[in-house]
């Protein structure tokens, strides 16, 4: 059974610093994702490289959702540094990779939620996915 993807804490991304969860010596930090990125937990991976793996999210909001995340724990976008410029890169051409792995020659979308009001659940900048149906615009 997979894990649902939920708010893991009471912070956001700013508080994830402060309570020091991604200065912890586990590989990916402590959260959901973190236990993803050491196998601790089951996902359906589709990508795995030494920068980055994506998988199917648990909670899907379109026929084909997948979450692209980084080895290295960054909380969130507002909390980059220049020396991520290359991972934040990889992250978007691993995700065009993936699309294409996934037949989705229609179109997709991609997304980054930052923060708790940009709807950010998980203390791990990550990317999804959508797509396998029309997307509407707005988005939110």
């Amino acid at each position: 059974q997979m894990l649902k993807l939920g708010r893991l804490g009471r912070w956001g991304c700013v508080g994830a610093l402060k309570s020091r969860a991604f200065f912890s010596s586990a590989v990916g930090g402590d959260t959901v994702f973190g236990m993803i990125l050491r196998k601790e937990i089951p996902a359906q991976i589709v990508h795995e490289d030494d920068k980055c793996i994506a998988f199917h999210d648990a909670a899907p909001v379109a026929p084909v959702h997948v979450l692209v995340i980084p080895r290295k724990p960054i909380p969130c976008v507002e909390q980059t540094e220049p020396s991520d410029q290359a991972i934040l890169g990889h992250l978007l051409l691993a995700s065009r990779q993936i699309a294409k792995e996934l037949e989705l020659e229609k179109g997709y979308r991609l997304v980054i939620n930052n923060g708790q009001d940009g709807g950010q659940t998980v203390d791990h900048l990550h990317i999804h996915i959508l797509g396998g149906r029309q997307m509407s615009w707005p988005p939110g």
